[in-house]
């Protein structure tokens, strides 16, 4: 149970834009600061989720064990809002930035931290997704005891905010070097992140709608 949801884990942790504002807050005044708030938001974020699908999955009965078609459908269903998305996005040309062209909201909230904003950044971007979801959802309808559940929701949540908590550690390891080796990840993920985001969605897709399939059957 806690390997198959750490799987789903991963796959919602491998989200450019995490990476992104991190590499963005370790070049800012406070480094350590912003990154530790960053990180209460994601926390935050994930663990209310969690705790709010795990209700929520035990009140639509999905934990017994005559659900288990509505529970693979569940997650066939999610595989398919993945796939389709990255479809949508890969069909959609990044735009090009432009000098005069206002910058988001997070990137706003970001290029002016403040506690307030990087908590607010790190609930921003930790809104679930698909793959947390049914990461949650192995976990909400595993037949394990309450200490066991409790233990594979921290791991999930782990994974799940691991592109934050680990730059942090590394900084204090080795700060010059972390920060010099995020800043060049930082410009390449710029470059790429439309074309990681619509792989990482299909890659999120494709191995929901096989575990649905596959429990389907």
């Amino acid at each position: 149970m806690i390997l198959q949801a750490a799987g789903f884990a991963v796959l919602s942790a491998l989200s450019p834009a995490a990476l992104l504002v991190a590499a963005m807050y370790l070049s800012s005044a406070n480094p350590r600061r912003a990154l530790l708030i960053f990180l209460a938001g994601a926390v935050t974020m994930t663990v209310v989720l969690g705790i709010v699908l795990l209700i929520v999955i035990h009140a639509g009965g999905l934990t017994h064990a005559q659900q288990r078609q509505p529970r693979y459908g569940l997650r066939l269903g999610l595989g398919v809002i993945a796939l389709a998305a990255s479809i949508v996005l890969s069909r959609r040309r990044p735009k090009s930035a432009k000098p005069d062209k206002k910058p988001g909201l997070i990137t706003r909230m970001v290029n002016h931290p403040s506690p307030v904003a990087a908590f607010a950044v790190g609930l921003l971007l930790f809104a679930p997704s698909v793959s947390f979801i049914a990461a949650v959802q192995v976990i909400a309808t595993a037949n394990a005891s309450d200490a066991l559940i409790a233990l594979a929701l921290v791991v999930v949540v782990l994974i799940d905010v691991m592109f934050i908590w680990l730059p942090l550690i590394l900084y204090l390891v080795a700060p010059d070097a972390t920060t010099r080796t995020l800043r060049a990840v930082n410009a390449w993920l710029q470059a790429h992140s439309h074309v990681l985001t619509v792989i990482l969605l299909a890659i999120a897709g494709v191995v929901l709608i096989g575990n649905g399939i596959y429990g389907l059957t």
